[in-house]
């Protein structure tokens, strides 16, 4: 049976320089073999698959449409303008992510298996629609 997701906020320090927060903690650090750091215009959609290996952690700032779909069944998440969430996705969990506010979304992507574009780790599957 696959773990399921976990949804956490991600504590954030604003101020007048801007935004900046821990995206994980020492206790998720060892267990990570990727990083990428994706900027999302408005009205711009990424995700739309699954992990067939990886779990797949996902830091979310700025205003944003978050789908997943566990056990068949979609939940949606709003992560709103200030505020960061934390997904940690199974393998097995279709997710994606929208832009849906006026500034750019941004996600913060760790997964637990090395990227290799030989022999990718997704699977499309449409959550979210254009």
């Amino acid at each position: 049976m696959k773990t399921a997701v976990v949804v956490e906020p991600v504590r954030c320090v604003i101020d007048q320089r801007g935004l900046l927060f821990e995206p994980i903690g020492s206790d998720l650090i060892q267990q990570q073999r990727n990083v990428h750091i994706v900027l999302t215009e408005p009205g711009c959609i990424r995700g739309n698959h699954t992990h067939k290996i990886g779990t797949e952690t996902v830091v979310v700032t700025g205003e944003a449409l978050v789908r997943l779909k566990e056990h068949d069944v979609v939940k949606d998440y709003l992560v709103h303008e200030g505020e960061a969430r934390r997904f940690i996705i199974p393998p097995g969990v279709p997710h994606a992510f929208k832009s849906i506010g006026t500034r750019p979304m941004l996600l913060v992507t760790f997964n637990s298996v090395p990227h290799d574009p030989a022999m990718p780790d997704t699977v499309k599957e449409t959550l979210i629609k254009d």
